[in-house]
């Protein structure tokens, strides 16, 4: 069943429009970052030292970088999969024959999440090795094992992004009988999240402390702004994938002034990279499962009926 979804994901004009959409943007920033870059090469370490990463994080100025794309039209892919993946069996008549196959119910839905996560990955991991390999060649410097490591865990985690979106498209596939209103509703979740949840978080939050001279309530209420704003996944995907991509970032959160002094001003290794944007990965995960959950819960309370 998963051999089959894949095939019929990969054979889908809607499939096809998705990586295109995806790989003209990708080819675009590539092109604005790769000729920033080139005018910046120089011999200087300091320069140097994690160069081939700024093919993903650095901006021309005219177009943004390749972060900034997979977080904005990451969530499109995922939707556009998953959106029709139970309601259109439904309306075609052919879940009651799949149903009536020996096939227990809680496969068809494992297969529609794991063959759509599958064919996510191949196509991140295809368009990130891709870039990798136009910018060795119009940059002429190989990234370092480190670098490589680090874009490796970039893509995962895209995946994982991407993930959250599926699972959300198939629970309101599963909870909607119609293929459009589920589109919808995923569509508007997402604007929720991309445009109008930071308005609500700043209005939940409220103004800051009256004296901001009072260094413990400014931390205290930017640590609760942070927690808020982490509801989102899009702020967890764009606080992890900072972290991994630059490595001079050393801190998610607000720090005191002991903190500071004496800190050197090094890129973070790989590993304490990790872990800190563990959190953020462990959550984006919970919040996968969560909606990954409720729409096995749903769709096994689900009565099923053929047409007639």
């Amino acid at each position: 069943m998963v051999r089959k979804e894949i095939s019929d994901h990969v054979r889908s004009w809607r499939y096809v429009i998705l990586v295109a959409l995806m790989l003209l943007t990708c080819l675009a920033s590539l092109y604005t970052a790769s000729s920033a870059m080139r005018s910046a090469v120089s011999t200087d370490n300091a320069v140097r030292s994690f160069f081939f990463l700024k093919l993903f994080t650095a901006s021309g100025g005219s177009l943004p970088p390749f972060i900034t794309f997979v977080s904005f039209l990451g969530p499109l892919l995922g939707i556009g999969l998953g959106f029709d993946a139970i309601n259109s069996e439904r309306s075609k008549g052919t879940l009651s024959r799949m149903m009536a196959q020996p096939i227990h119910r809680d496969d068809v839905l494992n297969a529609k999440f794991v063959g759509a996560l599958s064919v996510i990955g191949v196509m991140f991991f295809a368009l990130g090795f891709l870039v990798m390999g136009l910018g060795i060649v119009l940059l002429g410097i190989p990234p370092t094992p480190e670098e490589v490591w680090r874009l490796v865990l970039f893509l995962l985690l895209s995946t994982v992004y991407v993930g959250f979106w599926l699972g959300l498209s198939i629970l309101l596939s599963v909870r909607f009988r119609q293929a459009a209103t589920s589109a919808l509703s995923c569509i508007g979740i997402w604007i929720f999240f991309s445009v109008f949840f930071s308005m609500l978080v700043n209005l939940i939050a409220g103004p800051g402390p009256a004296d901001p001279n009072n260094a413990e309530a400014v931390i205290r209420h930017t640590q609760w702004v942070q927690l808020l704003e982490r509801i989102s996944p899009s702020q967890l995907f764009s606080e992890a994938t900072t972290t991994l991509l630059v490595p001079s970032v050393r801190a998610l959160g607000p720090l005191t002034m002991e903190q500071i002094v004496g800190a050197i001003p090094s890129p973070l290794p790989l590993g304490q990279s990790l872990l800190l944007v563990w959190p953020q990965l462990t959550c984006m995960i919970a919040e996968t499962l969560i909606c990954f959950a409720i729409s096995y819960v749903l769709f096994m309370r689900q009565e099923i009926r053929s047409r007639n």
